[in-house]
């Protein structure tokens, strides 16, 4: 196995920033500091998980407490939601498949290739995922204090 370097972290982070800032019209988004944590996530969350295969093997996981998975899917649907039905799902997990499919474009201009999967919807109290080991966790906030979390359980071969 080889090592997970920061430009691949960084073509995770960078095509969520540059998709957040597109398609939820978010001017000013603030990369928080990385750690290592486990994929355990607190009541009221919304995950949106992507695997990975290829070069770079694993799993990325986009992480919004409800009241901010609420936020972005307003932000594009462009109407005010309340709950997080069907539309909501399908847009917040197409939002997931665009950055994972502009961190892949970014990646294989380092002549990484990675293949992902479609995206998966999470929801409910106290959210595990086993197997997922230690993730790299991104906090991107906006609005003083609104955060998506990147957590990233990757291998690379």
């Amino acid at each position: 196995m080889g090592e997970i370097k920061a430009e691949y972290v960084n073509a995770f982070i960078m095509a969520s920033h540059s998709l957040l800032t597109q398609m939820c019209m978010i001017p000013e988004i603030k990369v928080g500091k990385p750690t290592l944590k486990e994929a355990k996530f607190p009541d009221d969350t919304s995950v949106i998980i992507v695997g990975l295969t290829g070069d770079i093997m694993g799993h990325v996981m986009l992480v919004f407490p409800h009241a901010v998975a609420l936020d972005i899917i307003s932000k594009m649907t462009m109407m005010p939601m309340t709950e997080i039905d069907d539309l909501g799902i399908s847009a917040i997990s197409e939002l997931g498949n665009m950055i994972m499919g502009n961190a892949s474009t970014l990646l294989s201009g380092q002549n990484v290739l990675i293949d992902i999967t479609p995206p998966n919807y999470c929801s409910g109290n106290s959210l595990s995922f086993s197997g997922a080991g230690k993730n790299i966790a991104v906090p991107l906030v906006y609005e003083g204090d609104k955060a998506v979390e990147i957590n990233l359980e990757l291998k690379v071969k």
